[in-house]
């Protein structure tokens, strides 16, 4: 059960990895198009700014998931290498613990937020795009982290232990 939950929500991380990519394009083409109008053509779009701004919000988060399935957080463990190999996988365990209990406060955070804009009809300044458009993917990246945290410590094998086999 576990394996094809893990096995699927590394594809959904991935395809959510792939989403923050293209929104980074998207980005980085109506950021030079904006340069383009506002220094060549002495024309500048009104819009650039906050589109990119606001896009930036579901880039933050596109990656948490995938990041934590390749282990690509940076961490200091220099007294952990230290311990002895079951005290460090009681470490390991806890950090992922305390990973899943701080995912699980931002995500009901952030599914709360994506209701309440969707329910208050907010939107933004400028471009009066609804600000449920930009909560949603946060809420499915941090749903998404949360359960790959929770997978990944019932299932915790030292590192060591993966080594061996």
């Amino acid at each position: 059960m576990t394996q094809a939950l893990a096995k699927m929500l590394t594809g959904v991380a991935r395809i959510l990895l792939y989403c923050g990519g293209i929104i980074v394009l998207i980005q980085a083409t109506w950021i030079s198009y904006g340069v383009f109008m506002r220094y060549v053509m002495n024309n500048p779009d009104g819009v650039v700014t906050e589109a990119t701004a606001l896009l930036l919000v579901p880039v933050a988060f596109f990656g948490l998931a995938y990041a934590l399935h390749m282990d690509a957080y940076p961490k200091v463990t220099i007294f952990r290498d230290l311990m002895p190999v079951k005290l460090q996988g009681w470490v390991d365990r806890f950090n992922l613990l305390i990973m899943t209990l701080t995912g699980a406060f931002f995500a009901l955070a952030a599914c709360r937020a994506t209701l309440h804009s969707f329910s208050s009809g907010a939107a933004s300044e400028i471009l009066l795009w609804p600000r449920f458009y930009f909560w949603v993917p946060v809420a499915i990246s941090l749903v998404v982290f949360v359960l790959t945290a929770a997978v990944m410590l019932l299932r915790y094998q030292h590192p060591t232990a993966q080594e061996t086999q």
